[in-house]
């Protein structure tokens, strides 16, 4: 439950500030605590004004800003019914959506779309950015990730001929494979015996674990070259990177924790894509894109570098590898878990490197979006006693 809230009525160029504060000493990879749990100040919904089409700018006024240690509920909207040509009424109606169900934010987003540039944009609605006050670069954000909750009943699903990994433009692909079926599918939910589910079919079932696809940081200055970059000065939201962002990696759930560097003055927190299940990888190139409200708490860190998201869950540290190449993301992944276990658990770079083989799972956590994702994810049960001081 969140207490203490209030809704923030954004205008576009505000910046808002929150009271109410706490105080709290936050450790790097201390066990999460759940943002949920702490008193959100503001809320910040997905009008028009708080969002933004397929980049994460770096010179966006905030639509919030906020002290260290503050905690705040997002709306967000996903892309799948926003962002098409035919208006969302009608284009979700096709797929047996009533009007009710349509989300008022999506059909204001969709009328503001002829006016946002859209080259060499994504296609992902991101809500923020949320300025942390203090935060420069060289500092680390903590994000909290607190309750997620479903804003419709529904969600979308989609296979694209060239998104996924059997899609005509996936390298590997082989003369005479057939092509893969292609066009978005309605995926209804439903509560049975005490979970929810996504309902595949009449006999597939499969249980919800919502999670934001982006969480970001403002990174440094976009130039063509970058993977995904085409106009310079441009990040666009498909492929993830250093500030973190399209990430898709489905543990970033609620009681999670992600650590991204900082680059930009204030940070710059985007949240987006939201997701209410996935399976590691994202094969066909979607997830099921489903609008999600999450609370969130923001730490800094003043002076701790960092160079690639981390994130701790109740039960693993985690540390990712990100590169355009599946083979360079794993080696990547191994070298931040040996890191890792030696700055902060005390172990030798060999003791490290045998813990990683044999007590360290390394999962793809997508593989469609230009830079591929693997994470690590280094179990804290192995740990009998706290790391030598």
């Amino acid at each position: 439950m969140m207490l203490g809230l209030r809704e923030v009525r954004l205008k576009p160029d505000a910046t808002l500030r929150m009271l109410g504060r706490s105080l709290f000493t936050i450790l790097l990879l201390s066990v999460p605590a759940m943002a949920s749990a702490q008193a959100v100040v503001a809320h910040v919904p997905a009008r028009p004004e708080s969002l933004v089409w397929g980049e994460i700018p770096s010179d966006r006024p905030p639509v919030l800003t906020i002290k260290s240690g503050d905690a705040v509920s997002i709306d967000t909207i996903s892309h799948a019914g926003a962002t098409q040509n035919e208006e969302p009424v009608a284009f979700l109606g096709k797929y047996g959506v009533p009007p009710s169900e349509v989300l008022p934010e999506m059909v204001a987003f969709w009328k503001t779309r002829e006016g946002r540039p859209r080259e060499g944009r994504s296609g992902h609605v991101l809500t923020g950015p949320i300025y942390v006050e203090g935060a420069e670069p060289g500092d680390m954000l903590e994000i909290q990730i607190g309750e997620l909750k479903l804003r419709t009943p529904y969600g979308v699903n989609s296979s694209g001929a060239a998104g996924g990994v059997l899609g005509t433009g996936y390298p590997g692909t082989r003369p005479g494979d057939p092509a893969p079926a292609t066009g978005s599918r309605l995926i209804r939910t439903a509560t049975e015996g005490g979970r929810v589910v996504a309902l595949l079919s009449e006999n597939v079932a499969v249980p919800l674990q919502p999670f934001m696809g982006i969480l970001a940081v403002a990174p440094t200055r976009a130039v063509v070259g970058q993977p995904g970059v085409t106009v310079d000065g441009v990040q666009p939201t498909r492929p993830p990177g250093p500030f973190g962002g399209n990430l898709d990696f489905k543990d970033l759930t609620t009681g999670a924790t992600l650590f991204l560097p900082v680059f930009q003055r204030g940070a710059q927190f985007y949240v987006g894509d939201p997701h209410s299940v996935q399976g590691d990888g994202e094969v066909n190139g979607t997830a099921v894109e489903h609008s999600l409200s999450g609370t969130f708490r923001l730490v800094l860190h003043k002076k701790r570098p960092l160079a690639v998201p981390r994130a701790e869950t109740a039960t693993h540290y985690v540390v990712m590898g990100i590169d355009i190449d599946l083979d360079r993301a794993i080696r990547l992944a191994v070298q931040e878990a040996v890191d890792f276990l030696v700055k902060e658990k005390g172990m030798t770079s060999a003791d490290a490197y045998i813990l990683a083989s044999i007590g360290v799972d390394f999962h793809v956590a997508e593989a469609v979006d230009l830079t591929q994702v693997v994470v690590g994810k280094i179990p804290k049960a192995v740990f009998r006693r706290a790391a030598p001081q």
